[in-house]
């Protein structure tokens, strides 16, 4: 299985040099050459591991890495580190089913594919016999920034640098990033919004001079974003293993569609679907959900991705994006692995700020569906689903519940629905809470706020929040967007 990038047509590289680089030198993105096939009966899903199912699904991407190899790095990801042995439970109610994707050790997704990254890039590094210290640099809206730090701090032959809005997270997002422990890391609040980080980002991978500088004192930029391949592969994963569990559960038959309901900003959790679909799982319709800024809705609806509109700060802050980076590749394989036509919308949106593609594009894309929720909208699904169903939706999964809502009733569509629950609800206490009893509970600080979600819900309180809000914050540098870069120098010293 080989890689090329969406911008340009690349002598292929392997997977462990795509992991490696993160994102191409043009500033394109990598993708398979060509999308791999299960190769495994849906039947047999039911009665895997997750840990089976990660290494049926990651080897047809990654079938450069030895199979040894591979399973040690599921086996040490997926391990004591989660708090339930299944890794992702999917949890039925009277009018869903929940695939919780928060029992990590940050409580977010992203600990399901952040995880299992810093060990593929150390498989990375020595398969190709890299001797300099890799530098992962990365944006966070929130949950990434955590699951990042996590997975890399104390890493040998690591660093990891962490940009956030510092305005533009929750309290308990960013008391989480700046009370990490570990030399190798270095948390920084940006006077800015997300897509300001991840912008700079970009343009700090495409540096070549700035690259070259860092060479010399044996640094190489890699990135833990979902740009990078390593990151989004292994969350292809989780939508065989919730096939799978929805077989076992008797809620379809092996063969039989599912859909699935993802609330989504930068488009990489729901990318993941869409491989998956390609890779031959039966899904149906791929429901795409968004909050306030809705850039994703309006692009599936008219065809025309525009972030010129104005940027909100809402109750679920993972997805207050305006620039879905991972669409870059859902475009590339919908105009027929064209480069020229990705070149062309992505040097449209940079210089316009949007870009419109083709009808052939739209007619590409019609297992997709759009939604949004605002934050009103938002609560009012989380209070109504706990007051009748006694389940609890963090904000995010709240806005993909009330687009799978909306959906059902506008289609009559009764395929049994996956609704991925992206983190816990202990993540975003002041908004879940005020959604059950906004009288009861306003005025109360998100870290109280954590003992009174767990008398509301009993079981046992996330390790990631024990304390957490006397621990020793770490890293309070602030700077503006400008001066992110120089950051990233000081820090390399």
């Amino acid at each position: 299985m080989l890689y090329t990038s969406t911008r340009q047509n690349l002598d292929h590289i392997t997977a462990t040099k795509a992991i490696l680089q993160g994102i191409s030198n043009e500033g394109g993105l990598f993708v398979p050459t060509q999308m791999p096939k299960m190769d495994f009966a849906l039947e047999e899903l039911a009665n895997w591991s997750y840990q089976e199912v990660a290494y049926r699904v990651m080897r047809l991407f990654f079938d450069e890495i030895k199979d040894e190899d591979l399973k040690y790095c599921i086996e040490h990801a997926y391990d004591e580190k989660f708090d339930t042995k299944e890794i992702a439970p999917l949890v039925h109610t009277k009018t869903g089913h929940f695939l919780e994707l928060f029992h990590g050790p940050t409580i977010a997704f992203k600990d399901m594919a952040l995880s299992i990254l810093p060990y593929l890039m150390l498989t990375s590094k020595r398969y190709n016999g890299e001797d300099k210290d890799i530098v992962i640099l990365t944006a966070t809206s929130g949950d990434t920034g955590k699951a990042a730090l996590e997975g890399f701090a104390n890493v040998d032959g690591t660093k990891i640098i962490v940009f956030f809005p510092q305005d533009g997270v929750s309290d308990v997002q960013k008391q989480q990033m700046v009370t990490t422990e570990g030399a190798n890391t270095f948390v920084v609040g940006v006077k800015g919004n997300f897509d300001d980080c991840q912008t700079t980002v970009k343009e700090i991978f495409g540096n070549k001079e700035f690259a070259a500088e860092i060479a010399e004192k044996n640094y190489k930029f890699s990135s833990a974003n979902s740009i990078n391949i390593g990151r989004l592969i292994p969350q292809v994963a989780y939508y065989f293993a919730a096939y799978g569990k929805m077989v076992r559960d008797g809620k379809i038959a092996a063969g039989e569609t599912m859909n699935v309901v993802v609330p989504t900003g930068n488009f990489g959790n729901i990318l993941a679907s869409y491989y998956a679909k390609q890779m031959g799982l039966p899904i149906g319709k791929l429901i795409c959900a968004s909050n306030s800024n809705k850039v994703l809705f309006d692009f599936f609806e008219s065809g025309t991705y525009d972030r010129n509109r104005e940027f909100f700060l809402t109750a679920s802050p993972s997805m207050d994006i305006l620039i879905s980076s991972n669409l870059e590749r859902l475009l590339y394989h919908i105009s027929g692995e064209s480069t020229q036509t990705v070149n062309e919308l992505m040097n449209s949106l940079k210089k316009d700020g949007k870009y419109t593609i083709t009808e052939t594009m739209r007619q590409n894309i019609k297992d997709f569906y759009g939604g949004y929720a605002d934050d009103q909208t938002t609560k009012a699904y989380i209070k109504k689903v706990f007051d009748e169903e006694g389940y609890l939706m963090d904000t995010h999964t709240a806005v993909a519940y009330a687009v799978y809502d909306k959906y059902v009733k506008e289609t009559n569509d009764q395929t049994p629905t996956v609704v991925v629950s992206t983190a816990s609800p202990y993540k975003f206490t002041h908004s879940v809470m005020t959604a059950v009893d906004a009288e009861k509970y306003d005025g109360i600080s998100d870290f109280e706020l954590l003992d009174q979600m767990h008398e509301l819900i009993k079981g046992d309180m996330p390790k990631a929040m024990d304390h957490i809000a006397t621990r020793k914050i770490w890293h309070n540098t602030v700077c503006k967007v400008s001066e992110m870069k120089d950051m990233v120098n000081q820090f390399l010293v």
